[in-house]
């Protein structure tokens, strides 16, 4: 009875597949630590009783009497700032 042939090089393959699964969860490690590239915001826009209509770059939001209503993001849209779009000065 022989014993089946074995690859050469299996030490190798393993060796390279233990060194991507740590490259990988080291990027997604980096990525959840990594700080934001968008500073939060310390007051909302939609906290200001005369904003009216506000804007992030990807959504309009609307205060109306039965509540607060925004429109729906583009799906490649990248959100900026918040910036009142309209006041109420009255």
């Amino acid at each position: 009875m022989s014993l089946p042939p074995t690859r050469p090089n299996a030490p190798t393959e393993r060796l390279a597949l233990i060194g991507i699964a740590v490259l990988a969860a080291a990027t997604v490690v980096i990525g959840a630590l990594a700080p934001s590239s968008h500073p939060p915001s310390s007051v909302k826009v939609a906290d200001d009783p005369t904003c009216i209509e506000w804007s992030d770059g990807c959504q309009v939001c609307s205060r109306r009497p039965e509540g607060i209503a925004c429109s729906l993001p583009g799906i490649a849209c990248v959100p900026s700032g918040e910036r009142c779009l309209t006041h109420n000065d009255g």
